[in-house]
């Protein structure tokens, strides 16, 4: 069996230097049952788990050559044929002839496109379903499908689907480390919320856009502006969107080293969380906030402010209540607990728990977000343990950028705007 090859060679190579399963664990970022579990051939392990190994057990590349090797050959040609990265692109359905690989799927998509268009008969967050399960790039072709029906119809009724799309968009365009195009669709975003004259929904696109323009580095004044004005719209707006500019003012008032603000602020968000339904569940892109995004946010601003402890706790109760399939969300929790941990002084286990996330998380789900949440578990530990020879294996990590490789989703560009 290829997963005994592997491991028995693994466990070779380790007791050749006197490195316990623990030590190697410690080592390389996974748990030591998990490596236990590998190396007996319960597991088969990664590309990354060998490459690690290799670098920790001084094998060259003996393990990661192995473990290649017990690849089936069908799924090592088809990744050597993949096109060289390039610019992100977004394909459309376009009108000229069907392709001949696929002319059944082609034919019926424009069909469709064609009905909805003429009659309207389509939800689109139920049609996009729970888009959280699905990785950034393989959900790119369906955004793009409905941004054209939206806008062909062109109505102040479809101006908050506009808004909720767009938003989608910038934030998965993001994801894929596609910055410039992604500010494009924060523009998008923003009027066509202001067509629909929705408090909720204007504000909940500015608090969004503030939240991620902290990962994109965007000046904090700017952010700032943007996070005060989505707070003043959710005034005249109701339910758990409230929670969303509260959330936006108080970590950008972190990130700005303005402590005292920002405890305030924390409160604030707290009394107003405290005050929801507790089985609120989100209902789209610019939907009610579920109870895990909640915990999951005040737990980010808690990291931010070096409430360590605090964190933690918000942190784990998030994760309790996060969707199992929802990979790229849990991860993102997973990488702010670490942040905490570090925070809080456990600086080894906060940095195993992010190499972890990093290592085991398939590739289709790593974004720029949760590298920006990586970078910042790098921070605090280097901060708090300088010496610390984990922090590099994590700087290596994300010197990889996966989530910018390997993501053509199709050719074209959308360069329509909303017309509300």
């Amino acid at each position: 069996m290829a997963e005994a090859a592997f491991g028995a060679q693994l466990r070779h190579s380790r007791q050749s230097v006197g490195l316990s399963l623990r030590q190697l664990a410690t080592r390389v970022g996974y748990d030591h049952s998990y490596l236990s579990q590998v190396e007996r051939g319960q597991r088969p392990g990664s590309a990354d788990l060998a490459r690690l190994c290799d670098r920790e057990l001084g094998t060259g590349d003996e393990l990661t050559t192995t473990f290649e090797q017990k690849q089936p050959q069908s799924i090592r040609s088809t990744s050597a044929a993949l096109p060289p990265a390039g610019p992100l692109e977004v394909a459309l359905p376009t009108a000229g002839p069907l392709e001949a690989a696929v002319p059944t799927a082609d034919a019926l998509e424009a069909a469709w496109h064609g009905l909805i268009t003429a009659f309207g008969c389509t939800d689109v967050a139920a049609d996009l379903g729970d888009f959280r399960s699905v990785p950034p790039a393989h959900l790119l072709p369906d955004l793009t499908t409905y941004l054209q029906v939206v806008q062909a119809r062109g109505s102040t009724g479809s101006s908050v689907q506009a808004a909720e799309l767009s938003v989608l968009t910038a934030v998965t365009l993001t994801g894929c480390g596609e910055l410039r195009a992604a500010r494009r669709w924060w523009q998008v975003a923003r009027s066509a919320a202001d067509s629909s004259a929705n408090a909720s929904v204007r504000s909940s696109a500015r608090a969004r856009e503030a939240m991620s323009g902290l990962a994109e580095r965007r000046p904090l004044m700017q952010l700032l502006a943007t996070a005060e004005e989505a707070l003043a719209l959710a005034r005249h707006a109701q339910g758990s969107c409230v929670v969303e500019p509260h959330a936006a003012r108080a970590r950008v008032l972190a990130e700005l080293g303005r402590q005292d603000e920002a405890h305030w602020a924390l409160q604030e968000l707290i009394g107003v969380a405290d005050e929801l339904p507790s089985a609120s569940t989100t209902s789209g892109p610019l939907g009610d906030w579920a109870a895990y995004e909640v915990h999951g946010a005040e737990g980010r601003v808690c990291a931010s402010l070096g409430y360590g402890a605090a964190g933690c706790v918000l942190l784990a109760r998030a994760l309790e209540l996060c969707p199992a399939d929802r990979l790229g969300e849990r991860a993102g929790l997973e990488l702010w607990l670490a942040q905490c941990l570090a925070v809080d002084g456990e600086v080894a286990a906060g940095v195993a728990l992010a190499l972890r996330v990093l290592v085991e998380l398939p590739h289709e789900w790593h974004t720029y977000y949760l590298y920006d949440d990586a970078g910042r578990v790098v921070t605090a530990a280097r901060e708090r343990a300088p010496g610390l020879a984990a922090v590099r294996d994590l700087e290596v990590l994300l010197e990889r950028k996966v989530y910018a490789k390997g993501r053509s989703v199709g050719s074209g560009s959308w360069s329509g705007q909303w017309r509300g």
